[in-house]
């Protein structure tokens, strides 16, 4: 199967309040819509995204509030990248993220690319990638991000299996 990007990725919040104040205060992103999960109409379907919500730039969650936070294990997303435009983001948002209390790697090089990774308040794991100035996600001017810094879209997902030569697209 050939893959040519990410669309979106859905995750899952136990706090819906907290998830969008980290979300789009702590991280500056855009929530694009509020809407209900199509399959549990009890529950909210929060999208996070680029100015205009892009393909590629969505991360979603489904508020379900009996979710305890993230534990990593076969099965799971083990780290959400975002992309941020070079290094002068991810300096900013090593300060950034340090102001905000929230414990981070600094920036660090993993398969030669710059990253800071860190969790947010349920333990998903996540990472910001200085994408290079690769064009596409346009950052919210609107955010409590500075634009220049803005994360700008997925960059990729890290899945956890338990065993790879059975994994379904490999």
């Amino acid at each position: 199967m050939q893959l040519t990007g990410l669309h979106h990725l859905t995750a899952i919040t136990g706090q819906a309040s907290a998830n969008v104040a980290f979300y789009t205060h702590t991280l500056g992103m855009r929530l694009v819509k509020k809407t209900v999960n199509q399959d549990d109409v009890s529950a909210y379907h929060l999208f996070y995204g680029d100015t205009v919500g892009n393909p590629g730039t969505e991360l979603t969650f489904f508020d379900w509030p009996a979710a305890v936070s993230n534990r990593n294990g076969a099965g799971t997303i083990a780290q959400t990248a975002l992309r941020v435009p070079g290094r002068e983001a991810l300096e900013w948002w090593a300060n950034h993220l340090t102001g905000a209390g929230i414990a981070h790697s600094g920036i660090i090089t993993v398969d030669r690319r710059e990253r800071i990774e860190f969790t947010d308040p349920e333990q998903q794991h996540l990472a910001l990638v200085n994408d290079n100035g690769a064009a596409g996600g346009v950052p919210w001017e609107r955010s409590t991000v500075p634009a220049e810094y803005g994360i700008k879209g997925l960059d990729a997902v890290t899945l956890m299996v338990r065993d790879l030569d059975r994994w379904p697209m490999c």
